[in-house]
């Protein structure tokens, strides 16, 4: 008898137990998965059964491949996560993972992802020395636009979203991946990069003022540099004002997160437990 009310017992709690959705982690240039274990195993401790899924393409000098290339090879994987979780799964991307991410968001009609955290991501481009000389040591920010702002920059995966306030027109007219996705330039796509963006149950938006290698670190939140080499915060960028790949659409429907925490060096986002504890896990559900 005693066994038998356990067992009702236990029958009548499994529709309310809490299950955590699948979680996607996509790395940062020049690294690895490993380099996102630490976020792995805490989701895993403190969300337990949560499905980690570690992506291990594109690691160390691959990380530089096309961001296109990316954004469609990932992107499979994902597609495939996703169709054998079809109630929907979460996404991390850290620095480049970030906009890799989004990439593959935008791209892909066909997977289902609640929530999308950008993690010290450049999603309004980079224009910093810091970045450069991660990859590039013998690069000067001031002239690299000669380099990236051609067919062989295109090459590579930050002369993708290298976002040079001072040569727009060159930006526009050599860059193939950021204006794109950004619908800063229209094409083919620009209406279904929209509304996969708003598919989101919610996008978290995550930088700090102490980053030091995302430059300006407001472009972790959509903000940018004008022509003077000014901070233009998001809500004052066209991307938002004219709503351009969904962002304000997201903001006035409570879906739209900005997180902004000092303090925080660019390598120690992803390794940091707080961080996790305080800006990831309170967004996965």
């Amino acid at each position: 008898m005693k066994i038998l009310l356990c067992r009702l017992f236990i029958l009548f709690l499994l529709p309310f137990t809490c299950s955590y959705k699948p979680v996607v982690l996509i790395h940062g240039i020049m690294t690895g998965s490993g380099s996102m274990e630490m976020i792995s195993h805490r989701i895993q401790e403190k969300h337990p059964g949560t499905k980690v899924y570690n992506v291990h393409r594109f690691e160390s000098w691959s990380s530089l491949e096309t961001m296109w290339h990316q954004v469609l090879e990932i992107g499979m994987d994902i597609v495939n996560i996703s169709s054998m979780h079809p109630e929907g799964i979460n996404l991390i991307g850290y620095s480049q993972g970030g906009l890799i991410a989004r990439g593959i968001l935008e791209t892909f009609s066909n997977v289902s992802v609640d929530t999308f955290i950008s993690l010290s991501s450049p999603q309004a481009g980079q224009y910093g020395a810091g970045f450069l000389h991660l990859v590039f040591p013998g690069l000067v920010k001031d002239t690299v636009y000669e380099l990236f702002y051609s067919r062989v920059g295109q090459h590579t995966s930050v002369g993708n979203y290298w976002n040079d306030p001072y040569h727009q027109n060159l930006y526009e007219t050599y860059s193939v991946f950021l204006p794109y996705i950004n619908n800063h330039i229209k094409s083919a796509k620009s209406e279904e990069f929209k509304s996969n963006i708003l598919n989101l149950k919610r996008l978290v938006l995550i930088g700090g003022p102490d980053d030091n290698v995302i430059t300006p670190w407001q472009s972790s939140q959509f903000g940018y540099y004008d022509s003077n080499e000014t901070v233009i915060e998001m809500r004052e960028q066209d991307i938002y004002k004219e709503d351009r790949i969904g962002l304000r659409a997201l903001d006035e429907s409570k879906r739209l997160h900005l997180l902004t925490v000092p303090g925080v060096n660019h390598f120690s986002w992803h390794m940091n437990v707080t961080i996790v504890d305080d800006c990831l896990l309170p967004y996965l559900d």
